[in-house]
């Protein structure tokens, strides 16, 4: 898998939300579902901001959002532990 964290993102993982790179990894190889476009005007980018919501090997539920770039690389914006009305959104989207 092609993740990449610049440093800012790895820094703003660790100290605000408490996520390893390495979970976020186990979450792309543990997805189950499908992917859900960010289309919040804040949030549009060009490729597309997608999201997903998965389990961790350890059994961690996290939101990762990420852009899709070419050659299949993964540039990850954030990953944390989901609130409510976004895995009703993702259970009910994805």
């Amino acid at each position: 898998m092609n993740l990449h964290f610049n440093k800012t993102i790895i820094l703003k993982l660790k100290h605000k939300h408490k996520v390893m790179p390495s979970e976020v990894e186990e979450c792309f190889y543990n997805r189950n579902k499908g992917l859900l476009e960010d289309t919040r005007e804040e949030h549009q980018t060009r490729p597309p901001t997608l999201w997903f919501i998965s389990e961790t090997d350890h059994g961690r539920i996290l939101k990762v959002v990420f852009i899709e770039l070419q050659n299949g690389r993964y540039e990850i914006k954030t990953a944390y532990e989901p609130n409510e009305i976004e895995v009703t959104i993702y259970e009910k989207y994805a």
